[in-house]
């Protein structure tokens, strides 16, 4: 199994932010440099797992969640899920994916 590193990256730094912590104050309480956490939320270098599990705990998020972007526990999981694939998208690849999701959508609502 193949992880992208710059989306766990990505939802790593998505928690920091919502617990309030800057990266200077999450390399503290992991005693690891500033550098480290910045290459790991950039996607610049692999985290292993139990760096990965000391992250989860100080930032109270799953390694579900880190690691796939889904949080079973969470109601909105798979809304997040979708976030996280379409952050970065060029406009053009984000209106093509807002016609199909509308055409799913209105099908759906045609079956009912």
């Amino acid at each position: 199994m193949s992880f992208d590193y710059t989306l766990i990256g990505k939802r790593i730094r998505k928690a920091r932010e919502s617990k309030g912590l800057t990266q200077e104050r999450l390399a503290e309480q992991l005693d690891v440099s500033n550098a480290y956490i910045s290459k790991i939320e950039r996607g610049r270098t692999p985290v292993n797992l139990d760096r990965l599990s000391e992250i989860c705990v100080v930032l109270e998020e799953t390694p579900e969640y880190i690691l796939g972007g889904t949080n079973s526990a969470a109601n909105d999981f798979l809304r997040n899920e979708i976030i996280d694939l379409i952050e970065g998208c060029p406009p053009g690849k984000i209106k093509l994916i807002a016609q199909i999701v509308k055409h799913i959508v209105e099908y759906d609502d045609k079956q009912s």
